[in-house]
């Protein structure tokens, strides 16, 4: 009983002190939103208004979009800590690298992730789409949005001893995506169509399950190699 309560302290403090770092450093939060509202508002403009072709391209504009934006801040997952040496304080502790790892994607996923899930509504009507096109939306980015940051976070341990590992990162994680990008925009259609899409939420949900459950480890071994 008291080692599990220490156990949630550990993931309580690092997630507290990584949520106090982003709201201090605000850009970590404001920029993807920005950049994934960018994005959006620039489709309409380059390919026309017209309601048709808007939300026939909305799901993988969405979604690339939503890629990207969390893309931008995973190269600084655990570049800080690695700088001023506690991530080496963490890996030799008595506590398992995997929960301080959870701990951190789920503080990453707070500050880039469920800010698009919560904005996703207001881009999926200026992208015409239909309310249960947007319902599939909002559900596949509540699942997939978190699988984005359990995926980029082996990207971020693999790379965060190199000086310049943003360009590497992307290309490790960005065939790691696909997958989620696949289902999740095969979701947002079949939804559009008034048809039944629980086989690709089944689907994400299983894959989340899975890199909840495996990430963290992977991501604990690709620290050790970065940092050694």
């Amino acid at each position: 009983m008291r080692r599990e309560y220490s156990y949630r302290s550990v993931f309580l403090a690092v997630y507290t002190k990584d949520i106090r770092l982003a709201f201090r450093q605000r850009s970590e939060i404001i920029n993807p939103l920005l950049f994934f509202t960018i994005v959006i508002s620039l489709f309409p403009l380059g390919v026309g208004p017209e309601p048709a072709l808007l939300s026939r391209m909305a799901p993988g504009i969405i979604w690339v979009a939503a890629l990207l934006a969390t893309m931008l801040s995973l190269d600084k997952l655990f570049r800080d800590d690695y700088n001023d040496g506690s991530l080496e304080q963490l890996m030799v502790s008595q506590y398992p690298m995997p929960l301080v790892v959870i701990a951190k994607v789920t503080a990453h996923w707070t500050t880039t992730g469920l800010p698009l899930v919560l904005f996703s509504p207001l881009f999926a009507l200026l992208l015409n789409l239909e309310s249960e096109a947007w319902q599939a939306t909002i559900i596949t980015l509540l699942i997939g949005t978190p699988l984005l940051s359990l995926i980029g976070a082996i990207g971020a341990g693999l790379t965060v001893g190199l000086q310049k590992g943003g360009i590497l990162l992307s290309l490790l994680v960005l065939p790691l995506y696909i997958p989620v990008l696949i289902f999740a925009t095969s979701a947002i259609d079949t939804g559009s169509m008034s048809l039944a899409y629980h086989g690709q939420l089944a689907i994400l949900g299983a894959m989340l399950a899975s890199a909840i459950i495996l990430a963290p480890i992977a991501v604990s071994s690709a620290l050790k190699v970065s940092v050694s």
